[in-house]
């Protein structure tokens, strides 16, 4: 389940007990393990909000939970040991040690409103599945686009609120009466939420009111939107690109590696028979000198 990734921040595990450690942790089977672990725990901290599932069963669920918690955090503490200082180098392992530690927070008196964070340990599953772990850090790539587009849909809501609180705010000070009044109900029209019964009431005194509120819908709503959709597709597509890049990057480095050592057990084979040769005098034929 591992990604390119993360076992590029992961790489050079050490030896000895750590890196037989590093590997138990890392192999599928304990992923799934553990993915299995954080859907169960999904499940045993939604049945905590069902105050039916809590009278019947309410203390072996916090058993429960306490142990999948126990669990995690033993698992959490064997990468510590086993990467060392590659753990904090590894961005998805410190999302797990924040996501965890915030689950051993104490949840009494001021701080019981903690209590609803230990949900989030359910967002672990991200940093196990390969392919949720590419939404995300695709999600990441396209903030500064996303950034740009955001400030050029609130230049638009800015001057289109500014001139519906020119036209409208007269007749409808409800609803356009003043610049915030614009904004709220802009923003409404631009969700698409009640839009047709704003819009009728306002062409019911103004009959090509229609026209700015077109024009503002196509621009605010469906415009944006687009480019929204592409801006975060083009952004996965790059990181997935970038994906395979490395992919072939260490298949390509793997690949020498191997025919390095077929060579150099190939020299070696040659060099036995050579020693075995009937006609052996202790210096090496000229085309095993050249090969080696």
């Amino acid at each position: 389940m591992k990604d390119t990734a993360t076992a590029a921040a992961m790489a050079e595990a050490p030896a000895g007990w750590r890196g037989r450690l590093a590997g138990f942790l890392g192999n599928t089977g304990m992923e799934r393990v553990v993915a299995t672990l954080i859907v169960v725990n999904a499940v045993v901290l939604g049945l905590e909000t069902w105050p039916a599932a809590m009278n019947a069963a309410g203390g072996i669920l916090m058993i429960l939970d306490r142990a999948i918690l126990g669990i995690f955090v033993i698992e959490l503490a064997g990468r510590m040991v086993a990467h060392g200082a590659r753990f904090f180098r590894d961005p998805w392992s410190l999302f797990d040690f924040v996501v965890v530690g915030l689950a051993l927070v104490p949840t009494t008196g001021s701080l019981s409103a903690l209590r609803a964070l230990r949900v989030l340990r359910v967002l672990r599953l991200m940093t196990i599945f390969p392919r949720m772990r590419r939404v995300v850090q695709g999600l990441l790539t396209a903030i500064p686009g996303v950034g740009a587009i955001v400030a050029v849909l609130g230049i638009i809501y800015y001057v289109s609120a500014v001139i519906a609180t020119k036209l409208f705010g007269g007749a409808f000070p409800e609803l356009f009466g003043t610049l915030g009044e614009s904004l709220f109900s802009l923003f409404q029209v631009m969700t698409l939420e009640g839009w047709p019964e704003i819009v009728r009431d306002v062409m019911a005194v103004y009959p090509h009111a229609w026209i700015f509120f077109l024009c503002y819908i196509l621009v605010a709503t469906f415009t944006m939107l687009n480019l929204f959709i592409a801006v975060m597709v083009n952004a996965m597509q790059a990181e997935h690109e970038r994906e395979v890049t490395r992919s072939r990057h260490g298949d390509t480095e793997a690949v020498l590696a191997e025919i390095a050592a077929l060579r150099a057990e190939v020299r070696t084979l040659r060099g036995e028979a050579w020693r075995h040769e009937p006609n052996y005098t202790g210096t090496p034929p000229s085309d095993f000198r050249r090969a080696t």
